[in-house]
């Protein structure tokens, strides 16, 4: 894989004077033992360390014990990390202890699993892009892909598990790749560029930034950045194919970068960047056609704070949004089965320009990686009210532009 540097897209995550993590050392392909000191390829002392710890008994019974957690980051970048992180989390108390880092992948900004969880996905954000594929269980570089176009930000495996789907930003198309039974990666089977409509108010052309598949599914989804629109695809499953079937339009100039399902299925939530707002979206699965309704508030106050991820809890109650100009988490409760969001309150993320979010598996943990911090901020979820409160000290990990805990 050719240099890549940083893209145009990560202007407003630049390092202004960000924290890093002490560098931890490569981890060969041997396969790692239950003592992480007693692997010669992890440094016994980050094993050991780790800069978060509880506060207060949770709200809620959850399972404890130690649980995988990948971090990834930008490699390109100063104090950047060599890697995808590797670390543990403690689902009662949050605690994350770090194990290593897997190196051999350059920029791997975005992490998804494949649902057999034997499988780790990253994004190669780069200027040459690529997906590459990682077996967690004895740490090894299954290979990469070519991704046919510039920085991909997003990808997520189809349910099926046959097929991944990536997002390149930087040139504004969607690729996918077939996985094998082992879980590499095949030669692309298809890359889609969004060619129309025209760009919106102060873009340059197409900026795919999220690929995803409806909660059926029946159709993939991406959202595009630069030309304000939802464009929604089927799959075909036997070609790895992909036929437009509608496109979904913002207000100019919402700068959509990042949409979520209601678990209902008739309902999503879509985080405008550029404009600061969020909106409900109708979803029709019988034709795949998703209706945006009007811009909400964020509740960060006028300016633009450059909303990130949206997520929505598997019971469909409350929502949540990364703020990154205003290093906030905005709390929604969920109205009318899904139809409605109703602002609650923000919650400080405890760390600068939260770049993703997500939950741990059981719910009960809110993980934020905070890129101009260099840290992870985790919450626990009060499943009944939806507040959130920190889980002690952030941890530090360098430019951590993603948390993914399995």
């Amino acid at each position: 894989m050719g240099s890549g540097g940083w893209s145009r897209r990560r202007f407003v995550g630049a390092l202004a004077g960000a924290a890093s993590a002490a560098a931890l050392p490569a981890c060969d392909d041997a396969p790692p033992t239950t003592d992480p000191t007693a692997d010669p390829t992890i440094d016994p002392t980050a094993a050991e360390a780790s800069t978060s710890t509880p506060s207060e008994p949770r709200e809620s019974p959850a399972p404890s014990g130690p649980r995988p957690l990948y971090l990834g980051t930008y490699t390109s970048a100063e104090g950047g990390g060599r890697g995808i992180g590797l670390a543990t989390y403690d689902a009662g108390s949050g605690r994350i202890t770090a194990s290593g880092t897997l190196t051999g992948v350059d920029d791997p900004s975005y992490l998804a699993p494949h649902p057999d969880g034997r499988t780790l996905y990253a994004v190669n954000e780069r200027e040459d892009g690529a997906v590459t594929a990682i077996r967690p269980a004895d740490r090894r570089i299954l290979g990469s892909r070519s991704t046919g176009g510039a920085s991909p930000t997003h990808l997520s495996v189809h349910p099926g598990g046959r097929w991944l789907l990536s997002a390149n930003y930087g040139s504004g198309s969607v690729a996918v790749h077939p996985i094998d039974t082992s879980g590499a990666l095949g030669e692309r089977t298809d890359l889609v560029t969004h060619s129309s409509p025209a760009p919106g108010p102060g873009q340059e052309g197409p900026h795919a930034h999220q690929v995803v598949t409806s909660p059926d599914g029946g159709h993939v989804l991406a959202v595009d950045l630069g030309t304000d629109t939802v464009y929604t695809y089927r799959l075909d499953e036997k070609s790895g194919r992909l036929t437009e079937v509608a496109q979904a339009h913002t207000r100019p100039g919402a700068g959509p970068r990042h949409l979520t399902f209601h678990p209902g299925g008739r309902f999503a939530y879509l985080a405008n960047e550029v404009d600061n707002t969020v909106a409900v979206c109708a979803y029709d699965r019988s034709g795949g056609r998703l209706t945006v309704g009007e811009a909400q508030s964020t509740g960060t106050g006028s300016g633009t704070s450059y909303p990130a991820q949206i997520l929505v809890t598997s019971n469909g109650a409350y929502a949540y949004l990364a703020n990154r100009g205003h290093n906030s988490l905005t709390r929604y409760a969920v109205e009318a089965d899904g139809a409605r969001l109703r602002l609650l309150d923000t919650v400080p993320v405890a760390g600068d320009f939260p770049r993703q979010i997500a939950f741990s598996p059981d719910g009960t943990l809110l993980f934020a990686a905070n890129q101009k911090s260099g840290t992870v901020s985790v919450f626990r979820v009060n499943t009944r009210s939806g507040e959130l409160r920190l889980a002690g000290e952030p941890f530090a990990s360098p430019v951590a532009v993603c948390a993914l805990p399995l």
